[in-house]
């Protein structure tokens, strides 16, 4: 019986390809103390919030956290200032990723090239902006870091955020590929599961927010990319679609 051949690598972007979480978390801040909301997130704080995919998303579940009794009349109130919380927000994080604040993690662009190189597609799938991914990609990939993928979802393309397996069936319909065609690289236990439900074999590669998240079904789970070649990859998806167990590596 033949075995899929590996086609694809689909990457997610906060956490996987840069570790942005702490950036995210100043950025957000900034954007509380410029509307003076009294609002501070902290480590701890933001670890948890991190369970909900997407930034909107994150501020609308803090809100009815901090005014559990908000009514219907006050909502469209709420929006507006979750929206100009946000554009604040990501201003700053665009600028600070401009100035060089954050670099892609160890190993990831050494695996794109080597991926460009052999044939295999290169794909984006994720619950964050489309303003967020072109900034972090062009500072570490130059201008012309669009042509590198085949395929981008995101959190405009994909209203349905992680676990929702949604941006991965968008980014596997692009490519026209079967899930046993692909990888994916994850850093969440959301991550994960969105890739899992779209019937994705996936990487791991943790970040200190994440690091507690229960990754039992993750095909490996990596302190990073630094020593994983293409080679591995390959062998690690042909041992995946031969039935053989492989065990994660110690984070």
């Amino acid at each position: 019986m033949s075995h899929p051949t590996l086609q694809a690598l689909i990457f997610d972007v906060d956490g996987t390809l840069a570790d942005t979480e702490d950036l995210h978390r100043e950025a957000f801040n900034h954007a509380f103390a410029e509307l003076e909301l009294g609002w501070h997130w902290d480590e701890a704080l933001y670890t948890e919030l991190l369970d909900i995919s997407g930034g909107r998303d994150r501020l609308q579940h803090y809100w009815q956290q901090m005014n559990p009794g908000v009514r219907a009349i006050d909502a469209q109130a709420m929006q507006h200032t979750i929206a100009r919380i946000h554009e604040l927000k990501t201003a700053y994080y665009e600028s600070a990723i401009q100035d060089g604040a954050v670099d892609l993690r160890p190993g990831v662009l050494a695996l794109f090239d080597e991926a460009a190189a052999a044939g295999v597609q290169l794909a984006i799938a994720t619950t964050t902006s489309p303003v967020n991914i072109a900034a972090l990609l062009r500072r570490a990939m130059g201008p012309a870091w669009r042509h590198s993928f085949a395929a981008i979802g995101d959190g405009s393309s994909a209203p349905l955020k992680k676990p929702h397996p949604m941006v991965y069936q968008q980014i596997l319909q692009l490519m026209q590929l079967d899930p046993g065609e692909c990888l994916a690289f994850e850093d969440s236990g959301n991550g994960l599961k969105a890739a899992t439900l779209a019937g994705l074999a996936t990487v791991i590669t943790p970040t200190r927010y994440t690091r507690q998240h229960d990754f039992s079904r993750a095909l490996q789970v990596l302190p990073d990319l630094g020593d994983t070649r293409l080679a591995d990859l390959r062998e690690l998806h042909q041992a995946h679609w031969s039935g053989e167990r492989l065990l994660a590596v110690e984070v």
